[in-house]
């Protein structure tokens, strides 16, 4: 049973959303302040956080920082729940590492099936450990860690799903479609412009290493190994 926590200041939407989730079999806490919901991620880590950008005291962009960078809580996923809809609140929030995000008003059925789509994803990636490597980096999925010439280099948790997925696929070319439903998921409303954003992230972070990853013009990305 996974345990959800729900770090809402709306109290009726807050009910709400717990009332469907513990119908729906999972375990939840809830929150009405980011300084509250972080007491109760720590008490007791969940393995998924609702979070709404817009709190009393801390804003969740904060509280979704400061669980990415507490080592006890950063592979909880993170599913934003805000009423700020713009493509760029939602790049934004993914960009922060955000598993996903959900735009109010929302129907609690599409919530239900984003939260199980991202347990999934997060089950599946807890599969076999592995270590994936390419030219000078190396990728290792049971410590989430990345580093290039030995050196660590920190990505965001779609950073890191995107530089696993192109390690995995490697040599196959991948259209920004592909990426965008094997990565993120279920975002069909995010422009395909995002991976681009992404990829140049990455590259950056990757240093000289990242020339591996290749622009196919007009159709996606490919990584070829030296």
């Amino acid at each position: 049973m996974a345990r959800i926590l729900i770090i809402e200041d709306e109290q009726d939407l807050a009910g709400l959303v717990d009332y469907n989730l513990r119908a729906a079999g999972f375990e939840t806490d809830t929150a009405n302040t980011g300084a509250g919901g972080l007491a109760r991620a720590r008490a007791q880590p969940p393995d998924l956080v609702l979070l709404d950008l817009m709190l009393p005291d801390v804003a969740g962009s904060e509280v979704l920082r400061m669980l990415k960078n507490d080592p006890e809580l950063k592979k909880a996923a993170v599913v934003i729940v805000s009423a700020k809809g713009q493509e760029a609140d939602r790049i934004q929030g993914l960009e922060l590492g955000a598993d996903d995000y959900v735009v109010k008003p929302f129907s609690v059925r599409e919530l239900l099936l984003r939260v199980k789509a991202v347990l999934r994803r997060a089950d599946a990636e807890e599969g076999p450990a592995a270590v994936l490597g390419a030219g000078d980096i190396s990728l290792d999925t049971s410590r989430h860690q990345v580093r290039v010439k030995g050196e660590e280099v920190v990505l965001t948790a779609l950073e890191f799903r995107l530089l696993r997925t192109l390690l995995e696929r490697s040599d196959r070319v991948q259209t920004r479609e592909v990426l965008l439903s094997d990565v993120w998921g279920i975002q069909a409303e995010i422009h395909t412009r995002t991976v681009d954003t992404h990829i140049k992230r990455l590259r950056e972070k990757l240093g000289p290493a990242g020339d591996i990853i290749e622009t196919v013009r007009g159709v996606g990305y490919k990584l070829s190994p030296p």
